[in-house]
């Protein structure tokens, strides 16, 4: 791993040092795990006793926190995004070489860009175009006439159905499949009837899917996740959805079909959201909340009943299921009340 001063770490991160600018780190760790030869971050004031106990070699923290800290200190408007980028730094990804492995089947039509790797038993069928400096782990699937922008990394075990497009800079997890169909079936007298499902799945520029993650296609239009958005692991996307730019989605999250969120928005792990609604932009969802209304002003919403013993559950359970019928009792009164 490469060894870094704190002025080199400048140089790339920006910020205001604090303390001995030659000050050298080799890896990166947490507060209470690093070694004097690393550099781990704080993120507020809420951090500072284990700041001032860690043994770590040199910290980046918000560049607002007016506290004099045992180590050196590297300052900046946004200390875990410059960690993230101090990460890259001092513990870069192992080299790849670039090529196409012998086990690979790749259509004769199909267009790959210089500097590509291509691992084994990845397939790509006709027509389907990778762009420039791609990775493409084992066993992926590019399916035909799918493209997939410069500088993707698509880990194993990734699939890209037929037609679907993959921006710049996407990251794809082991597992995601991008633009299988969507659940779509027609009622015809005693069965259901398949609904072919025309459209697209299209992730624009910068697009983050975890492991695991399924994003259909669309029934006619496309399903959209726009520039910046992130999705976790294990994420069911319906046909027809569109997520905003810079949208961040937590695991276990399932939205049904053609719903819109917003942009800047925040789904917390395992929220449901019905179909057909609509989200404005930054909103905030609570993890477990279960979404069936629009939402239409910024905030944070939440549903989520308070753990409680499973008795107390019990008795309150019991209570709601007459509360339309308490509703109704006190609107009587309220209307004697009035008569009086």
């Amino acid at each position: 791993m490469p060894a870094l001063t704190l002025a080199e770490l400048q140089a790339h991160l920006g910020g205001t040092i604090r303390g001995d600018s030659e000050t050298l780190v080799e890896g990166v760790a947490s507060l209470d795990q690093a070694t004097p030869r690393q550099l781990s971050f704080l993120l507020s004031s809420s951090y500072l006793t284990q700041a001032r106990a860690s043994l770590a070699g040199a910290l980046i923290v918000p560049d607002k926190l007016d506290v004099e800290l045992p180590q050196p200190c590297l300052a900046l408007p946004y200390p875990h995004a410059a960690f993230a980028h101090a990460v890259a730094l001092l513990q870069p990804a192992p080299p790849v070489a670039q090529g196409v492995h012998p086990s690979a089947i790749v259509a004769a039509d199909a267009k790959i860009g210089p500097d590509v790797h291509i691992g084994p038993g990845v397939v790509i069928g006709s027509g389907a175009s990778i762009g420039a400096r791609c990775r493409i782990g084992p066993l992926s699937v590019i399916g035909p006439g799918a493209e997939i922008g410069e500088d993707c990394l698509l880990h194993p075990r990734v699939v890209v159905q037929h037609g679907c497009v993959i921006g710049k800079r996407a990251i794809l997890h082991p597992g995601a499949v991008i633009g299988a169909d969507g659940f779509g079936l027609a009622w015809q007298e005693d069965g259901w009837v398949k609904v072919p499902q025309a459209g697209r799945a299209i992730l624009e520029d910068d697009v983050e899917i975890g492991a695991n993650t399924c994003i259909d296609r669309g029934a006619l239009d496309d399903t959209v996740i726009e520039t910046g958005a992130k999705l976790d692991n294990l994420i069911q996307i319906a046909h027809n959805c569109r997520v905003g730019r810079h949208t961040a989605i937590a695991a276990c999250v399932g939205i049904a079909g053609s719903t819109r969120i917003g942009a800047y928005c925040q789904i917390g792990g395992a929220a449901m959201i019905i179909g057909h609604l609509n989200i404005c932009d930054r909103v905030t969802v609570s993890a477990g909340t279960f979404v069936a209304k629009d939402i239409r002003e910024p905030g944070v919403y939440t549903s989520v009943q308070p753990l409680m013993k499973h008795e107390d559950w019990k008795h309150n359970a019991a209570h709601l299921r007459h509360l339309d019928a308490l509703v109704k009792r006190v609107k009587s009164l309220e209307a004697k009340l009035k008569e009086n």
